[in-house]
């Protein structure tokens, strides 16, 4: 049994058709009782709820508060490659992109680790595009030990491994996996992943099964905002959510809420999601789950950032590069999608505090601010 096997139960049409039904009723009571509840969840992410996102708003706020006080956790992607062999008509590693292709050798990663350690970071994501000869397990072992002497938290946004692979990157130090669904849509799946291992829907669906059977500390799940219907992926998420945290309870778990953004041969979104629309939806998973961190990236701009820091994000990244070396060399041809906060990570950190929030850099170290 794995998640595959609940998704194959579910019907996306049927979900459709009860969310856009979701009646005015159903929102109140949502509202009165939503944790844990999916059928709260749906009507939380349904045309319906759009009149009570203030109600919304307050409750998210509130339960925000009371689990994780005044803090967001700031974090730093680091791309390690840009090296991939599928071809994703979304992103900006996608094989057929005519982009400079590197792989970062460990004296690179010393220098891009360096630069974020100076910014006072010490909790880094591992990212690289997909290319298993280049950039496997192999490189990963090698990379993360010399990532775990100068970061206390280390996490990875890689290809899908298998368990014994999870296992001993575990045994090396890996702290968390973020591995990204994209779409639950299956044809729409098939539609953007054209070839390549990342073709395989079901191998991606059952990650997070092999993540949680290998012990991994923290898993995130994500979709892409745009690449379908953004109300039924984000409700299929849930599921998915709600599954893993049945089953394997002694993991944490983590979402990633990213809108599609222009990238080098990018599509435009088939449903796109507005600014209100998203606040829906992080207002939505903060009630449906207390516990569960939601990150937000530089893909949104800093105004809308800053908005959005008092209504349930605990995570947000800094002053980010999405091309690898880019902290050393930046504007190097070499991005995987374009970046709307170009903030430094001093003005983030500022613009936290303005909020009356707490930036935390090493939550390790009991930084966390509770009221």
């Amino acid at each position: 049994m794995s998640f595959v096997d609940t998704f194959k139960q579910l019907d996306l049409i049927e979900l459709q058709l009860s969310l856009n039904s979701t009646t005015s009723a159903d929102v109140e009571s949502a509202l009165r009782h939503p944790s844990g509840d999916l059928d709260a969840l749906m009507a939380l992410l349904s045309p319906a709820a759009i009149p009570y996102l203030e109600q919304m708003a307050q409750q998210a706020r509130q339960i925000s508060l009371q689990r994780f006080g005044h803090n967001i956790q700031l974090f730093a992607p680091m791309y390690l490659s840009n090296l991939c062999a599928n071809e994703c008509d979304y992103c900006g590693f996608t094989l057929s992109n005519k982009i400079k292709r590197k792989v970062l050798n460990n004296q690179e990663i010393e220098q891009e680790m360096q630069i974020l350690k100076s910014r006072g970071f010490d909790s880094l994501l591992l990212v690289t595009g997909e290319h298993e000869r280049k950039v496997g397990l192999d490189y990963f072992a090698r990379v993360l030990p010399q990532c775990k002497r100068h970061f206390s938290h280390v996490s990875i946004e890689v290809q899908p491994l298998e368990t014994d692979q999870y296992r001993q990157l575990v045994s090396l130090g890996l702290d968390g996996v973020m591995l990204y669904q994209e779409t639950y849509h299956p044809v729409t799946y098939a539609k953007h992943h054209i070839r390549g291992k990342k073709s395989d829907f079901f191998n991606r669906l059952d990650s997070p099964d092999r993540l949680a059977q290998a012990n991994v500390d923290k898993i995130g799940l994500g979709v892409l905002l745009g690449l379908d219907d953004w109300r039924i992926d984000a409700l299929v998420m849930g599921h998915h959510l709600a599954y893993l945290e049945n089953r394997y309870w002694r993991s944490k778990y983590s979402i990633s809420l990213p809108r599609l953004r222009p990238c080098s041969g990018g599509i435009d979104p088939k449903v796109p999601i507005s600014d209100t629309g998203l606040v829906q939806l992080i207002c939505a998973f903060r009630l449906f789950n207390e516990a569960v961190e939601i990150s937000l990236s530089t893909r949104e701009t800093s105004q809308f950032r800053n908005n959005l820091i008092p209504l349930g994000i605990t995570h947000m990244s800094a002053g980010s590069s999405t091309e690898p070396g880019g902290y050393a060399q930046p504007a190097s041809q070499l991005e995987q999608f374009d970046i709307s906060d170009e903030r430094s990570v001093k003005e983030v950190d500022e613009a936290i505090k303005s909020k009356g929030y707490t930036p935390v850099y090493k939550d390790w170290q009991g930084d966390w601010i509770m009221d």
